[in-house]
Parts: C-alpha cells; sequence; structure tokens
C-alpha cells in the first residue's frame, strides 16, 4: 500500500480432527461477504484509493514518508541500529496520528520484525498485533487490510486460524473494493482453472491502478501470444510502475537484441521496432532494475524523457534519479 493455500490439518487424531471441522462448520463469513466460486462472475474492477480516507495529516504523513524512505533507502542488514530506531519511532508516531500508511508499515513490521543482525534489531516479530492492525482496516473497510487478513487465514498465524473458506472470502472482498494483490491472487486462481481472459482482467484490474507486478504478468502474456510490442510496452510501464523484473526483462532483451529461444518470427519483429542489442540502454534498465530491487516503492514517471523505447535515441543521463519526478505539491493523498 501507498501509497499500501493448503489443506486440513491432520494429527492422526480422531477427536481432534472432528472438533477442528466442526470449528470450520461455524465460523461465518462477515456481513457483506460471500464464499468465492469458480462458477461466479467476475468481481467489479474496483480501485482502492476510494475506500480510503478523502483526507491525510501532513504531519502524519511526513513522519511516515521519510521513515519509509529510509527504510527503503537500504537492504535490511545495511541500517544502523540509529536508523532502525529511528524508523520504528516516527512509524509509530504516524500511526498514532491515524495515518493509514503508517499502520500498514508498522503491522508488516509486527508481521516479520525489524532489524535482522544484533546490531540493528530493534523489534521482534509479533504477528498477533499485525492482526489487530489489518483488522481495524478491514474494518474501515479498507481493501489492504482485508487482503492481509485473507493471507493471514489462508496460512494461520498471528491468533487467526487457517480456513482457506475465509481467507477466499476475504481474497474476493478485497479485490471488489481494489486491493491489487487480492485481484492478482483472484487472477491466478482463475489461471489455474483456464479461465485466461479472466485472469487477463483481472490483471488489468491491477495494471490500472498502477501496480508493477501486474505489468509484469501483462508482459508475459503478450509474449505468449506474440504480441510482441505489446510485451515491450508493459514491460517499460512495468518499470516506470516500480517492477524490478520488468527492468531486469528488458536489460536482458538489450543485452543481446532479444530474449533467450526467441522464434525467428520475434526476432524479426524486434527488428522491425528498432530493437536491437544496445549494451547502453541494457546498463541503464540495468541499474534500474537494481535500484527497484532494494525500493519498489520508486515511481519512475519520467522514464520516458531518460531511457525511452526505440527507435527514439537516447538522451544523457547522470542515474536512476533522472527518471524520478518530484513530489507534487499540495495536501498529501492515499
Amino acid at each position: 500500500m501507498d501509497d499500501p493455500s493448503g489443506s486440513a490439518f491432520w494429527t492422526g487424531s480422531s477427536i481432534f480432527l472432528y472438533g477442528f471441522i466442526e470449528e470450520r462448520t461455524l465460523r461465518a463469513l462477515p456481513d457483506g461477504f460471500k464464499k468465492f466460486s469458480l462458477s461466479d462472475p467476475l468481481p467489479p474492477c474496483g480501485r482502492w484509493r476510494e475506500h480510503m480516507p478523502p483526507h491525510r495529516d501532513p504531519a502524519a504523513y511526513h513522519l511516515y514518508i521519510e521513515a519509509r524512505r529510509l527504510w527503503r533507502s537500504k537492504i535490511g542488514w545495511e541500517l544502523t541500529h540509529q536508523e532502525a530506531t529511528r524508523i520504528l519511532t516516527d512509524v509509530r508516531k504516524a500511526a498514532d496520528l491515524g495515518d493509514w500508511g503508517a499502520r500498514a508499515l508498522l503491522a508488516h513490521f509486527h508481521l516479520y520484525g525489524l532489524g535482522s543482525l544484533k546490531t540493528n534489531h530493534v523489534l521482534d516479530a509479533a504477528p498477533e498485533k499485525a492482526i489487530e492492525i489489518q483488522r481495524m482496516a478491514a474494518k474501515a473497510g479498507q481493501p489492504w487490510g482485508l487482503y492481509d487478513l485473507g493471507v493471514a487465514y489462508e496460512h494461520g498465524y498471528g491468533g487467526v486460524p487457517r480456513d482457506e473458506d475465509l481467507a477466499w472470502a476475504y481474497y474476493l472482498r478485497a479485490a471488489e473494493l481494489g486491493s491489487p494483490e487480492a485481484q492478482m491472487a483472484l487472477a491466478s486462481i482463475y489461471r489455474d482453472a483456464g479461465r485466461l481472459e479472466d485472469e487477463k482482467t483481472m490483471h488489468n484490474c491491477a495494471y490500472m491502478q498502477g501496480h508493477g507486478p501486474a505489468a509484469y504478468a501483462l508482459g508475459m502474456d503478450a509474449r505468449v501470444d506474440g504480441r510482441i510490442e505489446d510485451s515491450v510496452t508493459y514491460y517499460h510501464e512495468g518499470a516506470k510502475l516500480g517492477s524490478s523484473d520488468c527492468a531486469a526483462t528488458l536489460w536482458l532483451l538489450f543485452a543481446e537484441g532479444h530474449w533467450p529461444n526467441d522464434r525467428d518470427k520475434e526476432k524479426e519483429t524486434l527488428i522491425l521496432l528498432g530493437i536491437r542489442a544496445d549494451a547502453e540502454r541494457g546498463r541503464r534498465y540495468e541499474a534500474i532494475a537494481d535500484a527497484l530491487a532494494i525500493n519498489p516503492d520508486l515511481k519512475l514517471t519520467r522514464l520516458d524523457s531518460v531511457l525511452p523505447l526505440p527507435p527514439a535515441p537516447l538522451p544523457e543521463w547522470s542515474g536512476i534519479s533522472d527518471a524520478i519526478a518530484p513530489e507534487p505539491n499540495g495536501p498529501p493523498k492515499y
């Protein structure tokens, strides 16, 4: 956000198993939810921002966003103890002030801990505290909280029982309200069921909200379908949206002028598009892929001005910062 499988457990004890099944049958779906079914029509293509508060406190946002930038600027083990302490302190303050982005990040810290080394460890993992925040967000109708609770029900942690039916009910509701991650989850189950057009529809729902992994999925689909120009465009747009996979795929493309195992027809199409081996283009996509692997929050809205697709010539650039537009003025939004 911010912007924000399994089977029944078997112990060999018939008494325990009976109790487990009885517990599952007693769990009712929350109001407004319905059980996910592959026979149902697709959910609407919701947008998550429509379900977030219309206003955001500037002071809380500033605390949160600066802490998040610091956290995203390094690999976890590179943070100093002082930096990790500052991140946690400021995220907690922003969360206490009501910023939902900060609350989502704090839930993440409670789920995984903060500080991967003894020298920078400042918070132990406490999944039950993450669940508290996610339930609060879900109660407020926020898609990210609903999706995260679905993950908890799917895997069973933080005091949440493992229940696939509830997990997919939460994924469905989150997707209806616009969670890109939930829309991607539905895409995966439609794919496994052979509903390939519905898979693409869900990918498009997430992509239209600026979800980088959806651009990567659409790019892969286009390659499989032989729509090479569309594929290249999706990967380029995905790099703008923070997808390291998209940038790495284009790095590989420009290293040789085609992808491994491309057929002659695909190579011919790439040549017609002006795409050939280009070490400098490849170097720039490599740098972008490396940066996005650390910080997928980066949005490269000025990428076309420093790294346009062929046949446009390459302008000068001094690094990935040239592709990042400054944040807009005005009150912060979700």
